[in-house]
């Protein structure tokens, strides 16, 4: 059933594209959709359950979907989308393996009653337990290498030895991120996108669930982001965009990474 050439952004409905993939086809696919009408995507919306359905029969077991999503807030009430979207994921068969947070290192222009909107979801999402773990790690600092009491469910109190002693842990799962001109990405005419997310972010996604080889997807691919992480880090990737608009602008900020003879 497999007619997709790699390394390629489609113009057309993710669902057309994933019909054509065979069953147990990708290792991860990390995406942010159009959420809640927070955004204009030139007027696209889509069709979430199908989607959903769509990206557990073609990821393998052990891959992950990274879903990134936040809420819009009407009415003055936060609509909840974010965790419906969760739990329908676990309900067709994901395990929701974590919850993280993305925090933009940036400030908007702040609500009358309530405080400043920084962050969206991040959920990893994998069918069964992920078969790639290449967690990011940062510097313990003197108090990381001791042991610490953690909690036990009786209510005493259990001496943690994760790691003791070594220079380095794993990463929270609270990602911060530098956002804004220049700052989300240096690729000038990706800003003509309404809503990106990090390279960086991305680049951290796909180093922690894929290996060199991958297939990576995105199933809204907007401005290329995912597609040229992909490459960067040596993966294979496969795009959906229904925006025509889209498909051109992130295949003109791909060009120039597709040229290059070496990866980074």
């Amino acid at each position: 059933m497999n007619n997709l050439e790699l390394n390629k952004i489609y113009n057309e409905s993710n669902l057309y594209t994933m019909a054509k993939m065979p069953d147990n086809y990708l290792d991860l696919t990390v995406t942010s959709p159009p959420y809640d009408g927070l955004r204009d995507y030139n007027g696209y919306s889509f069709d979430f359950e199908n989607v959903a359905k769509e990206l557990y029969r073609v990821t393998k077991d052990g891959g992950v979907v990274v879903w990134i999503v936040g809420d819009a807030t009407v009415k003055g009430s936060e609509t909840g989308t974010s965790f419906k979207q969760a739990l329908y994921f676990k309900d067709i068969g994901f395990n929701l393996h974590d919850t993280m947070i993305y925090q933009k290192n940036s400030f908007p222009f702040p609500p009358s009653n309530r405080y400043f909107g920084v962050f969206e979801y991040m959920f990893v999402l994998s069918k069964n337990s992920p078969k790639t773990n290449n967690l990011l790690r940062v510097k313990t600092k003197g108090e990381d290498k001791k042991s610490t009491g953690a909690r036990q469910k009786d209510g005493s109190i259990k001496l943690h030895q994760y790691e003791t002693g070594k220079d380095t842990r794993v990463k929270e799962n609270v990602w911060i991120y530098e956002t804004g001109y220049s700052k989300t990405t240096t690729d000038v005419e990706a800003f003509n996108h309404p809503a990106m997310f990090p390279e960086k972010l991305v680049a951290d996604h796909i180093y922690s669930w894929s290996n060199e080889g991958d297939l990576v997807y995105d199933c809204f691919m907007g401005s290329g982001t995912t597609a040229k992480m992909a490459h960067i880090y040596k993966r294979n990737w496969i795009g959906s965009e229904i925006s025509k608009e889209y498909v051109d602008l992130a295949n003109k900020r791909l060009q120039p990474y597709l040229d290059q003879t070496t990866l980074f």
